[in-house]
């Protein structure tokens, strides 16, 4: 920790803001982690049992959905589910609209990571170049110089070789995450869409088509009644 310290007071005073990045970096994708950790481990479960009670019972399958509402998935899935005597149109475009929704919460933190992975090199570069500029003013060319001088000189070379270090170790690490998020949006976006086209597949399927055909029926009945009674 000492060690630590001691580089980042001889990085000088651009140290601070990559000081401060790092942190905001660790602490988003310690974050976002956690997120994804809970998200992932009960997913395929949730998605398992609601599309299994909806084949037979949608109340059921949206009882499991709202029990899971802690969860993207569960949100995602409750939302067609919780409407009564839905459309199919209208069951799609809760689904979409709830996707849309989970899909911009999933993206939480990408912001700050990319301004991370863009601001941590240019601070780092502005530490360089402040740091040469020590240097060449402790530099006493033609002068011989003194020992003092030469340390001076030393330590302004080494504030400019930290900082470029250090904004380049940050950007990488935020950089990292950043790449690992989208490539965790990307496969959730997919796995979003193939869930909610076999939920709407089984509601139309099984409640809204047969539910059309026993409307047709009925209404067939009441007019061959009423044609009848006419005659």
């Amino acid at each position: 920790m000492s060690t630590l310290f001691e580089l980042v007071v001889k990085g000088g005073p651009v140290m601070i803001p990559l000081v401060g990045l790092s942190v905001a970096t660790i602490a988003c994708g310690l974050e976002r982690s956690w997120f994804w950790y809970k998200f992932l481990s009960q997913e395929k479960r949730i998605v398992h049992d609601v599309l299994e009670a909806a084949r037979y019972d949608l109340d059921k399958a949206a009882s499991i959905a709202e029990r899971a509402q802690d969860l993207p998935i569960g949100r995602f899935l409750l939302a067609p589910l919780k409407l009564k005597n839905a459309s199919a149109e209208t069951f799609r475009l809760a689904m979409e609209a709830a996707g849309d929704r989970e899909f911009a919460q999933m993206r939480k933190g990408d912001k700050l990571l990319e301004t991370v992975v863009a601001l941590a090199p240019l601070l780092g570069l502005l530490g360089t170049v402040t740091g040469l500029i020590n240097t060449f003013n402790n530099l006493n060319v033609g002068g011989g110089g003194t020992t003092e001088q030469a340390t001076a000189a030393a330590a302004g070379i080494g504030e400019a070789l930290i900082t470029t270090a250090a904004g380049m170790i940050v950007a990488i690490i935020a950089l990292g995450f950043f790449r690992a998020l989208v490539s965790l949006q990307s496969q959730q976006m997919d796995y979003f869409s193939n869930v909610g086209s076999e939920l709407e597949l089984i509601y139309r399927q099984d409640w809204y088509e047969p539910a059309l055909i026993e409307e047709d029926k009925e209404h067939n009945v009441l007019t061959a009644s009423g044609v009848g009674h006419g005659s």
